[in-house]
């Protein structure tokens, strides 16, 4: 049964009551909370996704964001998330309930899969290959996956690329993607078929709101991605597009920054990036229009000589 089929009052009692178990991309989750933005953003974002008894199924992870429960008169009220009763996290105000809970999964991903190589970054497919997308906060990455995946690419994830260490394949992972400030109206104009979360303000005083990933990229979840491309994105404003190559030295020094296990793994980490860097080639990417960019982009899945992706 997906999610998008249960009654709203339905998805919140079992969410308050025994959880809902939902399968992402090659995880499980079990979900709690007793808070209502968090049921209205699962059901608004999570709908194509499977959900079962979560009694019968196992989950590797099993999380809640519920209210704070010390809460003395006259604060603000809060949101908790945990983790198997462990709280990695300073309480948030109630208003940020549902993206706390999209950090939690992020972070339950980062601390404990590492039979995968981690890297903070975004990946799309098309034509059977994927690019992987690594960048700063602030670069216009998320805004740029998002246009990708309204025009046509498939996403794997906005914000955790899994590399296997066996095969060197990327595993999906498509939850939705997060979007701020002006990145939300931008997009909204770019395709008027986003769906998009309410908007929250997060401490930091931006406007956050998820865009629901694509039907197509969550029912092809569990269908590894072969990688072709890194490249490096950066948005700058009435700036002029290039696409400039990387050298693999200056790529594989940037991906080890940018891993989230690389030193956990040793030398398998060393073996795993070596062999990414070495199937791939990288680019820097400057844009300010999306339209431009989307257009470099299906020019590159079409491409069979990579080198001319910016003549």
């Amino acid at each position: 049964m997906k999610l998008l089929q249960l009654p709203p009052g339905e998805l919140r009692r079992q969410l308050a009551d025994q959880g809902i178990w939902l399968g992402t991309g090659p995880f499980s989750l079990r979900v709690r909370s007793r808070i209502d933005s968090v049921a209205e953003g699962l059901g608004e974002l999570y709908g194509q996704f499977e959900v079962r008894n979560p009694h019968e199924t196992f989950a590797d992870f099993h999380v809640s964001v519920d209210p704070q429960t010390t809460l003395r008169e006259g604060l603000r009220p809060k949101a908790n998330f945990s983790f198997d009763g462990i709280k990695p996290f300073e309480p948030l105000p109630l208003d940020q309930a549902y993206p706390l809970l999209e950090r939690g999964l992020d972070w339950c991903v980062s601390e404990h899969a590492h039979q995968y190589l981690m890297i903070r970054a975004a990946v799309v497919e098309k034509n059977d290959q994927a690019v992987i997308l690594p960048a700063l906060p602030d670069s216009g990455k998320s805004t740029l996956v998002a246009a990708l995946v309204l025009s046509g690419w498939r996403l794997l994830s906005d914000e955790l690329t899994l590399i296997d260490r066996k095969s060197g394949w990327i595993h999906p992972l498509p939850r939705p993607i997060r979007l701020k400030n002006e990145s939300i109206p931008l997009i909204r104009a770019f395709h008027g078929d986003a769906f998009f979360s309410g908007v929250s303000r997060s401490s930091a005083d931006d406007s956050i709101a998820y865009m629901r990933p694509p039907k197509e990229s969550v029912r092809r979840q569990h269908e590894p991605a072969k990688p072709r491309w890194i490249i490096f994105p950066k948005w700058v404003s009435d700036g002029e597009l290039e696409v400039l190559p990387r050298s693999k030295q200056e790529t594989y020094q940037s991906l080890t920054q940018h891993a989230f296990n690389y030193s956990q793994l040793g030398t398998e980490g060393f073996r795993v990036c070596s062999a990414l860097i070495k199937q791939t080639d990288s680019y820097d990417f400057q844009y300010s229009r999306l339209e431009e960019a989307v257009a470099i982009f299906d020019r590159l899945a079409v491409s069979s000589v990579p080198t001319k992706l910016g003549n």
